[in-house]
């Protein structure tokens, strides 16, 4: 099993390859430069891999939420290059991908993750890890006020990983919250823990053909300023 990783949702920017269990990854803090990035780090992994496109067996892109730029440039890239090879696709929650980082880094199982989405609101979502490796979504993903994830926060009891920029964004969350918080180490999601949650999709049917591919905006309306 050969895949591709890219996620370009926030201010990083980041590359990964999973390649018959070895893993190469790529992550930079690089915001406003993702178009200049993306594809070169994506060109360095192959190399190093020593891999072309047409040998993966999927690409996994992070669909969002996060930047409405960033990730309307990761699915571009990722259909593109999908096009290209002849591959199929599969999106990947930004949000769940913290979670998974958490795992990582600390064997978290149960986790809240908190992304900016400006206009005073953060992304939001509660995650339990399964025996199995799943995570379940506890009240789904959504994009609320902080009073209101505030207000979700003190129906949950016992220990939590807290990851996300959102958590530093407003620090209510974490002074005001009435659990027990530790810190999940995680600002951002990256591409090399797309891995194990693309694995698990491949296996459940989970990818696409590259037109169906689609974004997780959680907001209906973008706002624009021109």
């Amino acid at each position: 099993m050969r895949i591709l990783a890219i996620d370009t949702s926030t201010d990083a920017c980041s590359v990964a390859i999973w390649n018959k269990g070895e893993i190469l990854a790529l992550c930079e803090l690089q915001p406003r430069q993702h178009t200049q990035r993306i594809l070169p780090m994506v060109n360095q992994v192959l190399i190093d891999g020593g891999l072309v496109l047409s040998q993966l067996d999927v690409l996994a892109f992070g669909r969002g939420p996060g930047s409405f730029t960033g990730v309307r440039i990761g699915i571009s890239i990722a259909q593109g290059l999908a096009l290209g090879a002849d591959l199929p696709v599969l999106g990947i929650s930004s949000l769940q991908t913290m979670a998974q980082g958490a795992w990582r880094l600390s064997c978290a199982k149960r986790v809240l993750a908190a992304l900016d989405a400006r206009m005073g609101q953060v992304y939001w979502g509660q995650f339990e890890r399964q025996e199995d490796g799943r995570w379940s979504e506890g009240e789904g993903e959504g994009v609320f006020s902080p009073a209101k994830v505030l207000a979700r926060t003190d129906r949950l009891h016992g220990d939590w990983a807290s990851v996300g920029i959102g958590w530093q964004t407003y620090p209510d969350l974490v002074s005001a919250a009435t659990l027990s918080l530790h810190d999940g180490e995680i600002r951002f999601p990256e591409a090399e823990d797309m891995l194990p949650l693309a694995l698990l999709g491949w296996q459940e049917g989970g990818a696409v053909a590259v037109e169906n591919a689609e974004p997780t905006y959680l907001r209906n309306e973008i706002s624009w300023k021109k």
